[in-house]
């Protein structure tokens, strides 16, 4: 949603970060890579029961995600291998933060009037949020019922990656506050990704080439 919406503003940081990182010698594809490093280091930091450190390492990752984009626009080294790289990447750094986040354990809450563990949420985020929304994307060009690619990336989504991770990262924050709101906050997320799916399932069904 924020890119879709705000593209000017999001290339503009993009290049920012990317004319600083550029400098040094590593490649886009070098540094999507990298962010596997933080990424895992993080799944070990929640399964050890560390969420200070994992909420750390997590936004490294998520700040490297950035970089690799950026440097690949500044030197004109963006390449459909390269976004074919970085989104599986993202999908494998999500299943970090998320199962790592199913190892920790959070509380469960009380849902229409039934007690849900919270890995129940977490286990339908990382289906419908991480899984689902990007495949309905992906479907449709593969299915060819949108060929064009700016169409394609303007497809709607109240949450899509990067609120996702946002609002995930707000809620491991919380988590300091009360350990609940995290679980609070994936119930969220999961509810609004599904959503998300239903809207992109609309949109292409109602599209006119």
């Amino acid at each position: 949603m924020l890119k879709a919406n705000f593209p000017q503003i999001a290339d503009r940081i993009s290049r920012k970060i990317g004319r600083l990182f550029s400098r040094i010698p590593i490649s886009p594809n070098g540094w999507t890579l990298l962010s596997l490093i933080p990424g895992f280091l993080g799944f070990l930091a929640l399964f050890y029961k560390n969420m200070l450190l994992g909420l750390i390492l997590f936004v490294i990752c998520g700040f490297l995600d950035a970089v690799d984009g950026g440097v690949a626009r500044v030197t004109r080294k963006i390449t459909e291998k390269g976004g074919y790289l970085d989104g599986m990447v993202d999908r494998i750094n999500e299943g970090f933060l998320l199962i790592g986040l199913m190892f920790f354990g959070l509380p469960d809450f009380i849902f229409l009037d039934s007690k849900t563990p919270a890995y129940l949420w977490i286990s339908l985020l990382l289906f419908v949020g991480s899984v689902l929304v990007s495949y309905s994307r992906a479907y449709a060009a593969q299915k060819r019922v949108i060929t064009d690619e700016e169409i394609l990336k303007s497809m709607p989504g109240i949450l899509e990656r990067t609120e996702r991770l946002l609002l995930i990262g707000a809620g491991m924050i919380l988590y300091f506050i009360q350990p609940v709101y995290l679980t609070y906050v994936i119930f969220l997320a999961f509810f609004l990704s599904l959503i998300t799916l239903l809207q992109r399932i609309i949109f292409v069904m109602r599209f006119k080439g």
